[in-house]
């Protein structure tokens, strides 16, 4: 009897020694033990996936980001205010913290960005209270560039090198309140790609910009990146923004601002891609998402990635803007004290409709 006790308290153990591995397990939903694959392993054979994170989150969401991802993309932490925040004071550590736990997971770095109109210190522009020359605020934003570039060189694959240059205006081509393009002029950008070729002839540098599927705006990035490669500019690739919303997306305009964007021997990623489950101009603030736009989200996300499928050739890369609902740049934007749901997995970290809409639309 003392003997069948033991054997049966030595089966009480191991059941529960396996069920605390079973479900803790990243391979299992907690509420239905169903089986979570790892979205990077899924689209392996398409492109990398990315996510964007920060000092914090690399922390928070660091077994999201592990398991689910491959590539990282420093939302604010390579960007000029926080590398340079005062002249010649380079400040690295915490854009380093996010290239070592890419190094750690063998994962894909993007760097983002390196010459933008917003998150610039005012410093860059001024000098004694006064706007600097072109020559001097070209030999600035060289400087940077020379300097970030050449201290991520072998971990950082791919750079948008200029962001958000183009105007949604139609009566304008470049962005009028943008203190890069009004001392310097429209050559600022290409001097900072060449800047970014020469300190590091290895990485692939991007343009990047959001609205960048609509036509009217499509067409004026088109014209810019044609110009610009004529030049003889070394430019490799677009980033396509994907902010957008359950009514705002169109498969239609995704597929042909690939195409045009290809047919100038360019590669594209979409690069900050996030579906609010409010339509543009919904104002409310709901305490959850309904069914419907739930529903409206995951078809979204489903045709991205399907029609992304498509071009395997050109599309290179998809990156999310973000990890999880719980930490996310929508909430209170655009309309302030309302929360979003915008991203694959809800705040506790669980997939949401629209991931396992992903999963299933590449068995």
């Amino acid at each position: 009897m003392k003997k069948l006790r033991k054997k049966y308290s030595l089966l009480l153990v191991l059941a529960v020694f396996f069920s605390i591995i079973l479900f803790n397990s990243p391979y299992l939903k907690a509420d239905s033990e169903r089986e979570i694959p790892s979205l990077a392993e899924v689209y392996a054979d398409y492109f990398p996936i990315g996510t964007a994170v920060n000092s914090s989150t690399i922390k928070s969401h660091q077994e999201l980001i592990e398991y689910h991802f491959n590539s990282l993309t420093a939302e604010n932490e390579m960007k000029f205010d926080h590398l340079q925040p005062h002249k010649g004071n380079f400040t690295f550590g915490r854009a380093d913290e996010i290239v070592e736990l890419a190094r750690r997971n063998n994962m894909k770095v993007r760097g983002h960005v390196l010459v933008w109109h917003s998150q610039t210190p005012a410093w860059v522009f001024q000098e004694n209270g006064q706007r600097v020359s072109r020559e001097e605020l070209l030999e600035r934003m060289r400087t940077h560039i020379r300097k970030v570039v050449g201290h991520f060189k072998g971990d950082v694959y791919a750079w948008d090198v200029v962001n958000e240059a183009i105007s949604d205006n139609p009566n304008e081509i470049y962005r009028s309140d943008n203190p890069w393009f009004e001392i310097i002029g429209e050559e600022y950008i290409a001097e900072a790609f060449r800047a970014a070729h020469e300190a590091d002839p290895d990485a692939r540098l991007f343009y990047n910009d959001y609205n960048a599927i609509q036509p009217q705006k499509r067409d004026k990035i088109y014209n810019m990146l044609k110009k610009l490669l004529d030049d003889g500019v070394p430019i490799h690739g677009v980033g396509i923004q994907g902010h957008w919303d359950i009514s705002s997306f169109s498969s239609l305009q995704l597929m042909q601002a690939i195409e045009k964007y290809a047919s100038l021997g360019l590669e594209v990623q979409i690069t900050e891609l996030d579906i609010s489950v409010y339509a543009w101009g919904d104002n409310r603030r709901l305490a959850e998402p309904d069914t419907e736009m739930l529903q409206r989200q995951s078809l979204c996300y489903k045709n991205v990635f399907n029609i992304c499928k498509r071009y395997p050739d050109v599309v290179t890369g998809i990156t999310l803007w973000g990890v999880a609902d719980d930490s996310t740049w929508k909430d209170d934007f655009p309309v302030k004290n309302r929360k979003d749901w915008p991203l694959l997995f809800d705040e506790n970290h669980q997939p949401k409709e629209a991931f396992w809409e992903l999963i299933e639309a590449n068995k």
